[in-house]
């Protein structure tokens, strides 16, 4: 049984045109390193014939093996996917899209033979839309400060793991996590290196608007209380703000009379109106963290596989139906249909 020293893991939604050239320059970037490997595609519910062109590659590729989850579940709960069943004692993940070559994969291997944790990558000269560089400058400042993990680029999925942190991530149930943050909070040292970025030739991105804005929202409140602990700061100064307003209009009536008291209904009024709607905040947000707690509480698996497809036992496939070798998976989370 031949072990292997690396695990490249891969989430695949509706990413066609991208997967030939892909899957070749990942094989071409990996070969030259002389080490065993195995190239995880997991295609996350795709429906654009991205499923056959994977089967096609494992049954031709022994190093390549295929993970079909039954729908649409999302990017990080595909990545857990390939997780656990990755062997490779350094684990990387990488993006379908090609917007972050394949040919830095050698970088952040040497990274880990150093003796990293963890191995960040910051894309350089950005071939994204002025929103979206700007959003992720936000929201990167944000993140920094909400979780205190001090990583420039969280958006950047090209990130290479030691074997240790993938297991302590892979015994954490929670439905929503942010797969870089949960990595940076196990790993005892970790380093950012720049990668080149490139534009996206085909297809076309799986984030509209609203879905980064959603994915945003998951990473803050999935990570981290600071948002309550914001919301409780916001509270106490617009209490303290109402209160002193409430006191100003008690002067302003003795010092000038009724009449204007009357005359400033109101502005009361619009000051109450921004109290009610400060109080619907809160409980919207106060509701998101309880929903969370209920789908935890639940215990539902992140995704369930229909099949995995894999040319040849390259070297521990055959116990992969058994037993995945990222173990930390519950009963019944997934069934195997092994095609060897």
């Amino acid at each position: 049984m031949k072990e292997l020293d690396i695990s490249l893991v891969i989430p695949v939604y509706n990413e066609k045109e991208n997967l030939p050239e892909l899957i070749g320059r990942c094989l071409s970037a990996l070969k030259p390193l002389r080490r065993p490997f195995e190239v995880i595609l997991v295609d996350d519910g795709s429906r654009d014939g991205s499923r056959e062109l994977i089967r096609n590659a494992a049954d031709h590729h022994p190093e390549i093996v295929g993970i079909f989850l039954n729908r649409n579940y999302g990017q990080h709960p595909a990545v857990f996917a390939g997780l656990e069943h990755s062997c490779g004692h350094i684990v990387v993940t990488l993006d379908a899209d090609l917007q972050n070559p394949p040919e830095e994969i050698p970088r952040l291997v040497a990274e880990i033979d150093r003796g990293v944790d963890v191995v960040g990558t910051v894309r350089q000269n950005r071939q994204d839309s002025l929103f979206r560089r700007s959003a992720s400058a936000v929201i990167n400042r944000l993140v920094r400060q909400a979780t205190g993990v001090m990583m420039t680029d969280y958006g950047c999925m090209l990130r290479a793991y030691r074997r240790p942190i993938v297991q302590a991530m892979l015994q954490c149930r929670e439905r929503s996590t942010f797969i870089p943050i949960l990595a940076n909070s196990f790993a005892g040292n970790s380093v950012e290196i720049p990668v080149d970025h490139a534009s996206r030739e085909n297809g076309k991105s799986k984030y509209s608007f609203f879905k980064l804005i959603s994915l945003q929202f998951d990473l803050l409140t999935s990570m981290s209380t600071y948002p309550l602990r914001l919301l409780s700061l916001i509270g106490s100064v617009i209490a303290a703000s109402g209160i002193g307003f409430g006191l100003l209009l008690m002067v302003l009536r003795f010092a000038w009379g009724a009449q204007w008291a009357a005359q400033g209904i109101f502005t009361l009024f619009a000051v109450l109106f921004f109290f009610v709607g400060a109080q619907f905040i809160g409980m919207g947000l106060l509701g998101e963290y309880i929903g969370r707690i209920y789908h935890d509480v639940r215990n539902r698996p992140r995704f369930f596989i229909q099949e995995i497809n894999a040319a040849a036992p390259l070297n521990t496939q055959a116990e992969k139906a058994d037993k995945p070798c990222g173990s930390a998976t519950d009963p019944g989370q997934y069934i195997i249909k092994e095609s060897i």
